[in-house]
């Protein structure tokens, strides 16, 4: 088996683009709350949003030879999800390894691993989501995998759709992008007439049924 992977189809960047419009939230909930990342991976810096094709990379925990590997075996607008069998010991990804992505204009990072050179890497402007920060450097002798399905808490992430903001990361199916955006589409509507019903001064408790629920549920006041 080869340990590099690069012929898989890659979703439409108009698709990207639509997806971009929406938050990580808005899409979880319209995929059927499938897809979500375990919530301690969390940008580095807040108001940070990445969106693009994931390019998944399975390292060996501590070591970061394949994810450097990885920034020449991604495309444009490739988001690298780096599996590092969250060890969060290890500062996997740093300064350079960002500079280098930029040059090469790669959309983002995720990982269940550690970052650092933090006080510089942040002010970059590169969306970097991670599990934490260390200031230990890696081994570079272990080989892995690039363009192959990686479990990412929990989480299987194919060569898919990959979106993140302040609330975290969701993972979008690529054969199930189309309908899950058009479920985008159409919970944010529902949801603007919410706000229109909420500002003319409906309660929450009214718009969603909550009353009877609460009342079945056994409340008293």
């Amino acid at each position: 088996m080869k340990r590099i992977n690069s012929d898989f189809m890659r979703p439409s960047q108009e698709l990207i683009e639509e997806y971009a419009k929406h938050s990580a939230a808005t899409v979880h909930e319209a995929s059927g709350r499938k897809g979500a990342v375990f919530s301690n991976i969390k940008p580095t810096k807040p108001g940070m949003k990445v969106c693009g094709p994931a390019l998944p990379v399975m390292l060996l925990g501590g070591d970061n030879i394949m994810a450097h590997k990885a920034l020449y075996v991604a495309r444009p607008g490739d988001v690298l999800v780096l599996n590092n069998g969250g060890v969060t010991e290890f500062g996997i990804w740093g300064e350079i390894m960002t500079v280098a992505a930029q040059s090469l204009g790669i959309g983002g990072l995720v990982t269940d691993g550690s970052v650092r050179d933090s006080d510089r890497m942040f002010n970059l402007g590169f969306p970097v989501f991670c599990a934490g920060v260390c200031i230990k450097g890696t081994s570079k002798e272990g080989l892995g995998f690039i363009g192959y399905p990686v479990n990412l808490r929990g989480v299987v992430i194919k060569p898919d759709i990959i979106l993140g903001d302040d609330d975290g990361i969701v993972v979008v199916d690529i054969d199930e992008a189309t309908s899950i955006l058009e479920a985008s589409k159409i919970r944010e509507s529902k949801e603007a007439v919410v706000f229109e019903e909420i500002r003319n001064g409906n309660s929450t408790l009214e718009i969603y049924d909550l009353g009877k629920k609460l009342t079945e549920l056994g409340l008293e006041e």
